[in-house]
């Protein structure tokens, strides 16, 4: 009886731990980049004119501009883009789903055959293949994802991309610019504080990742420092050619 209820115990255990993370939402994505995408773009923006040699006026309409186009870009792109995505895959689906009410028994015969290559006997896999076809949202969905790769019932929203990419970017671009909002008159605070955002999306990118969170901070410190003093040098350059 102990053991019974040790076994039980460890099959519950397993059963609790034994989770994964949402891997297909359509938040997560944009979320991160535009996140990523705001605070290089007008950190790098905003030091590219600031190597021109500036007004403080100037630098900040600057970086309010670049969050303000910036983040409309985002969200009309990443609702544009998952919306084709989206409207694609429920194209396919209507074929698939034309081809279930018109030939239902060459869609079993196709399902039992992706089975059995699969290395289920035969004799089972016509069976699985007749039972899941039963249902026709069923079957849809099978094929749906035995075919194409995706679940029906679960689709990436365009206006979650799109909500989700404004707000990242303009979370991510106000970074740079808020030290001058505050008061900052020379370009150190605000390099600061965005070199500590760098780091920190990137040690938070690490928390869905395989990657060590240092080791994703610094990747995308370096990464943003780099865009930073390149634009920074080509301000100081153009800005001195035209001046």
């Amino acid at each position: 009886m102990a053991i019974v209820e040790t076994e039980a115990a460890l099959h519950e255990a397993h059963r609790d731990n034994h989770t994964h993370r949402d891997v297909n939402g359509g938040w997560l994505r944009p979320a991160v980049f535009g996140a990523m995408d705001g605070l290089v773009s007008n950190l790098a923006l905003m030091t590219g004119v600031a190597g021109g040699a500036v007004g403080h006026q100037t630098l900040v309409l600057t970086g309010l501009a670049g969050l303000a186009a910036g983040a409309f870009s985002m969200a009309a792109g990443e609702y544009t883009s998952v919306a084709s995505q989206r409207e694609l895959v429920e194209a396919e689906l209507d074929v698939e789903r034309r081809e279930l009410r018109r030939h239902p028994q060459d869609e079993e015969a196709e399902l039992a055959a992706l089975y059995a290559a699969r290395g289920v006997e035969p004799h089972l896999a016509r069976e699985v293949a007749r039972q899941l076809s039963a249902d026709p949202e069923q079957a849809l969905e099978i094929h749906a994802r035995e075919e194409l790769g995706v679940d029906p019932g679960d689709l990436p929203s365009p206006l979650v991309a799109a909500v989700s990419s404004f707000g990242s970017f303009a979370l991510g671009a106000l970074l740079p610019v808020l030290p001058y909002l505050l008061g900052a008159t020379s370009l150190w605070p605000a390099l600061l504080l965005a070199m500590i955002g760098l780091f920190a999306c990137g040690a938070v990118v690490a928390r869905v990742t395989a990657r060590t969170w240092w080791f994703s901070g610094l990747r995308q410190l370096a990464l943003g420092g780099a865009a930073a003093g390149v634009t920074y040098a080509l301000g100081s350059f153009f800005g001195t050619a035209v001046g």
